[in-house]
């Protein structure tokens, strides 16, 4: 079988600063019993691929051109000359209509609200998906509710299905954790950044044998904080941040915008941190063993902070049910990923 993943232009398939679907696809390829005839195709300045199986999508760029259309464009003649027999297209429902016309055996893999993409905004947008799509896969059941609504059952029936990012399970020791509060993630007021800040510095200030890591940058948005206690590191390796969880206690993902999902809170997870959420979109589903923030503010993220702080019997007891509870591995989400496309592909 020969499988074709289709990246959205400008995500950036490096470990250079990755984007949540490139870290997903990078450990759910390695896992797969097809890695060896999976090619992934993209666009990027970074010399540094995550997986060898990469072709990057080279064309000129032209002022009045839409370099989309080029992007396809590149794409379908590279096709015309792999011929896969399944195609997978990542965040790009406005991608489908073009690719249609070359193999009909697509698989759309949906990462964002669809209400708030070109190609899935309407009713009749969601049917001519469904209408050419052999699947169409979700990171939560969060995002696939944004989908169905205002369809028919009868309209979706056995074309979706779930299937939740995933990481790496590495052996914790609780022993050895510090007492960090880790917040990884965009420094910008949708993550949340700014709540965080303002009542980690209350805690430090309370609480001085605790720390505080951040790691993340938002170019375009400064929201700056300083205390003794608080590291600020920017952007960091993936495999660093994964470290980071390993040693920090209490993990912070306090977003005010609908996480479709949540990486952050499911790596925090897997490392057998304590973790904080807003309740907010899938990261109930990321996180389901953490303390969840209805009403979030300054205050409700502190008073969170301070009672795992306070409450060892807590803050450990929740610890172990993440980590113990944790089964979102890269090989786990591979197999249910091959299942599907055994059945799409039946040889």
């Amino acid at each position: 079988m020969k499988i074709s993943i289709l990246l959205p232009f400008k995500e950036n398939f490096s470990p250079n600063y990755p984007g949540a679907v490139s870290i997903f696809l990078k450990g759910t390829i390695n896992h797969s019993k097809y890695n060896k005839n999976i090619i992934v195709f993209g666009n990027t300045n970074f010399k540094k691929k995550l997986i060898k199986n990469y072709i990057n999508l080279d064309f000129k760029k032209f002022f009045l051109k839409s370099n989309t259309k080029s992007y396809l464009g590149k794409f379908i003649e590279e096709e015309n000359r792999i011929k896969s027999n399944l195609i997978e297209i990542h965040n790009r429902p406005d991608y489908i209509n073009a690719i249609y016309k070359e193999n009909k055996n697509l698989v759309l893999y949906l990462h964002n609200n669809p209400q708030d993409m070109r190609g899935s905004y309407t009713v009749n947008n969601k049917l001519n998906l469904l209408k050419k799509t052999k699947k169409i896969i979700f990171n939560s059941k969060w995002t696939k509710n944004q989908f169905i609504y205002g369809l028919k059952k009868k309209d979706y029936l056995n074309k979706l299905k779930v299937i939740y990012q995933s990481t790496d399970k590495k052996k914790v020791s609780l022993k050895n954790k510090k007492k960090l509060i880790i917040f990884v993630g965009r420094l910008n007021k949708s993550k949340g950044y700014d709540i965080f800040g303002n009542a980690v510095i209350k805690i430090l200030d309370k609480y001085k044998d605790w720390k505080s890591i951040v790691i993340g940058d938002e170019p375009r948005e400064k929201i700056v904080f300083k205390h003794k206690n608080l590291h600020i590191f920017g952007f960091q390796k993936h495999k660093k941040v994964l470290n980071w969880f390993l040693k920090s206690q209490i993990a912070v993902v306090c977003s005010r915008w609908n996480e479709p999902f949540g990486r952050t809170a499911l790596e925090a997870s897997s490392r057998g941190c304590a973790v904080i959420i807003s309740k907010r979109g899938g990261l109930t589903e990321a996180a389901p063993y953490s303390i969840k923030i209805n009403n979030l503010t300054v205050n409700s993220v502190k008073l969170a902070i301070e009672k795992l702080i306070k409450n060892d019997l807590l803050r450990i007891k929740l610890q172990k049910q993440s980590y113990k509870n944790f089964y979102l591995t890269n090989g786990y989400i591979s197999k249910k990923i091959d299942n599907y496309r055994d059945k799409i592909i039946k040889f």
